[in-house]
C-alpha cells in the first residue's frame, strides 16, 4: 500500500492553523438535540460534527441508535450551521444511506475493523467515493488488522483516508475504558507518516475528567486532530454519558491544549523534542505498569513460600535470571553494568515484598 500526501489532501484542504476537531454527541437522540449541539459547536474550533446513527452494542436491549431518520436531522444541522458531518457505517446499507444523505465523513468502528469480511463489504460499497473515510483501530491491539482495513479501502480507490485511535480493550482493569497502547499508534505513524491520525479520547478515557490529558498526549505525539464526544447535557445522554463533555468545555479545552500553531525552525525543534519525550513517557509508564505486575507475582510467590515454609532467597534462581537477562540486555545494546544494577533493584524490591508477606 502506497500512502503519500495525496491521502491527506482532504485534511490540508481545511486550511487549519490548529489540529482538526471533530465533535458531537455519541448518539443522535432527537432533531432538537442534534441541531442544538451543532449551533453550540459552530463557534468553536470544530470543523466536523459527529453523531452516531447506528450504534453497535455488545448486548441487545441497549440503545442502538435512531437509525436513518437521524440522517435527516444531521442534514438540518448542516444546513443551519455549515458544519461538515460524520457518522459511523457498519454495512453496505449504512453506506448507501449515508452517501445518499451526503454525509461528508464516514468512519468504520472498532467492532467492524476486526472483520476483514465486513471491511471488504464496506470498501466495495464505497468504491470510487470522494468522501473522507476514517478507520478506527480494531478492538484488540493488532496493527496488521488495522492497516489491513485501510489497505482494503485504499485498494477500492478511496483516496481521502485516515485512521482514528480509540484505544484497545483489555481484560485487566485500568484507569482507561480502552487502553491507549500508544506504541501501536506510534508504530503506525512510523510506517505511514502521511496517513492522517485522529485521536478519540472519549473512548480511551471512558470518563470526562481525563480527556484533556489524553488529548495533550496525542498532540504531543503529532496526532492530526481529536474526535471528542460532546453533548449539552452529558449526564442525561442516551449513551456513554460519563465520557461526554459540553461544547463549552470543549471550547475551553482547545484553548488550554498546546496546539503548536506556529512552525519556525525553533518551534519545529521543540515540537520534535516534545514528541520524542512523550514517546519516552509512554514507555516509562509501560515499564511502571509491568513492574507493578511483576511485584504482584512476587507477592503470590511470597504467599506460596510462606505456606510451604520455604526460604525467600533462592540463589541459584537469582544467578540464572541475572545471566539470562545480561545476555538479553546485550542484544538490546544495554550494558552488563546497567542490567545488573537494574535487576538487583528489582530483586531487592521483590524480596522486600515477599519478606513482608512471610512476616505477617
Amino acid at each position: 500500500m502506497e500512502i503519500n500526501t495525496t491521502q491527506r489532501q482532504w485534511l490540508t484542504d481545511f486550511n487549519l492553523d490548529h489540529p482538526l476537531v471533530i465533535a458531537g454527541p455519541c448518539s443522535a437522540e432527537t432533531e432538537e438535540q442534534v441541531v442544538k449541539i451543532a449551533h453550540q459547536l459552530k463557534d468553536t474550533d470544530t470543523s466536523i460534527m459527529r453523531a452516531g446513527i447506528w450504534k453497535p452494542r455488545t448486548r441487545p436491549g441497549n440503545f442502538e441508535g435512531v437509525g436513518a431518520i437521524g440522517l435527516e436531522w444531521l442534514k438540518t444541522a448542516k444546513a443551519e450551521t455549515g458544519l461538515k458531518l460524520a457518522t459511523e457505517v457498519a454495512n453496505k446499507t449504512h453506506v448507501e444511506m449515508a452517501l445518499k444523505a451526503d454525509i461528508d465523513v464516514l468512519w468504520i468502528g472498532a467492532r467492524s475493523t476486526v472483520s476483514p469480511f465486513i471491511v471488504q463489504d464496506i470498501a466495495d460499497a464505497l468504491k470510487g467515493t470522494d468522501k473522507i473515510v476514517l478507520v478506527k483501530n480494531p478492538v484488540n491491539p493488532d496493527l496488521a488488522l488495522w492497516l489491513g482495513a485501510v489497505e482494503r479501502l485504499h485498494d477500492a480507490g478511496i483516496k481521502n483516508l485516515g485512521v482514528i485511535h480509540r484505544g484497545f480493550s483489555t481484560y485487566e482493569k485500568t484507569k482507561y475504558r480502552n487502553n491507549p497502547e500508544w506504541q501501536i499508534a506510534i508504530d503506525l505513524q512510523s510506517e505511514y507518516p502521511d496517513l492522517p491520525i485522529i485521536l478519540d479520547p472519549s473512548h480511551i478515557a471512558g470518563r470526562r475528567d481525563i480527556i484533556f490529558d489524553i488529548c495533550q498526549t496525542g498532540l504531543d505525539l503529532n496526532f492530526d486532530g481529536i474526535m471528542v464526544e460532546t453533548h449539552f447535557d452529558p449526564d442525561n445522554a442516551w449513551s456513554d454519558a460519563s465520557q461526554q463533555i459540553t461544547p463549552k468545555a470543549l471550547d475551553q479545552m482547545t484553548v488550554d491544549l498546546r496546539m503548536r500553531k506556529e512552525f519556525t525552525e525553533a518551534t519545529a525543534f521543540q515540537n520534535k523534542l516534545q514528541t520524542l519525550r512523550t514517546k519516552i513517557d509512554v514507555v516509562d509508564h509501560q515499564l511502571i505498569d509491568l513492574l507493578g505486575k511483576r511485584m504482584k507475582i512476587a507477592d503470590e510467590i511470597g504467599d506460596l513460600k510462606k505456606k510451604n515454609n520455604v526460604a525467600i532467597l533462592q540463589s541459584k534462581r537469582w544467578n540464572s535470571i541475572l545471566d539470562t537477562m545480561i545476555a538479553a540486555g546485550a542484544e538490546n545494546n544495554l550494558s552488563k553494568e546497567f542490567i545488573t544494577k537494574f535487576l538487583k533493584a528489582i530483586h531487592e524490591e521483590s524480596i522486600s515484598h515477599q519478606h513482608k508477606i512471610i512476616s505477617e
